[in-house]
């Protein structure tokens, strides 16, 4: 459950420091910005726009470790919470982001509770995982070397096949996951439809229910990526709590674009 936090005798405390899991114990939901440019700049001018928490996406975006480092210290600086969705298939590098100060990791294309469950592991200490201990800069800027207190991060995993949606239920429900994070355009393409983030009908938008049904019925939180604010707002309303509304290149391109349509001559 999310508002009980692991500690390195496996035991749990209540009340978490890391801000996105004390926002979910309260009940309340978190908006992000996501960032694909390896721009530390970007990355604190969006934390800066009042964002709950940026993610750095290694998996798609032209992120590297050396980029992610100096990303993840200008989002913190900014109030906001830096989460690093790290490579399918590098579970070598969640402990490596954490040791940089991430405040979690999104894990992509996990289709069984046994996914899941290495997942947490590689973000928890001993006993409860089998993270390194090496914290790092992590260390420096929480303050403190206890395990405990540096395993107070976000674990959210990526359901976006049907093999993941069909076994959400148990995937939900892995001991120390926080989040589930629909990828609504790889969902789309395993369920054999084009690509896009959102269905008006059929088998799309009920796997993405199914996907909420079954984090409510575990206590933990439904995310899904969104393409912009108001894609944000209506799954907020269909009772989603971790929710992107913003992608820095899609700001670029929709901006320029627009400037351009206002500065064609009359």
């Amino acid at each position: 459950m999310i508002t009980e936090q692991p500690t390195a005798s496996g035991a749990t405390a209540h009340e978490p420091r890391n801000p996105l899991r004390r926002r979910w114990a309260a009940g309340e939901t978190a908006r992000g910005a996501w960032v694909l440019a390896p721009s530390p700049y970007v990355a604190e001018a969006l934390a800066a726009a009042g964002v709950d928490y940026v993610c750095l996406d290694m998996q798609h975006g032209m992120l590297d470790y050396v980029d992610v480092v100096p990303m993840v210290a200008a989002v913190h600086a900014r109030g906001a919470v830096p989460i690093v969705r790290v490579p399918a298939g590098a579970p070598w590098l969640i402990g490596k982001v954490l040791d940089a100060g991430a405040g979690g990791v999104i894990v992509p294309m996990v289709e069984t509770a046994d996914d899941a469950a290495a997942a947490v592991a590689e973000a928890r200490y001993a006993p409860v995982g089998r993270r390194s201990y090496g914290p790092a800069r992590a260390s420096v800027l929480h303050g403190t070397t206890d395990p405990a207190e540096l395993s107070d991060v976000v674990v959210a995993v990526m359901v976006e096949t049907r093999r993941g949606v069909d076994r959400v239920t148990e995937i939900a429900a892995t001991p120390g996951l926080d989040a589930v994070y629909v990828g609504p355009a790889d969902l789309s393409i395993s369920l054999g439809l084009p690509p896009v983030f959102e269905h008006a009908d059929g088998e799309h938008p009920r796997a993405l229910e199914r996907v909420r049904a079954a984090c409510a019925e575990s206590g933990i939180v439904a995310g899904v990526h969104c393409p912009d604010g108001a894609a944000a707002r209506r799954r907020l309303e269909q009772g989603f709590r971790m929710v992107n509304v913003a992608t820095d290149l899609e700001l670029v391109r929709a901006g320029t674009a627009e400037q351009l349509r206002v500065s064609e001559p009359a």
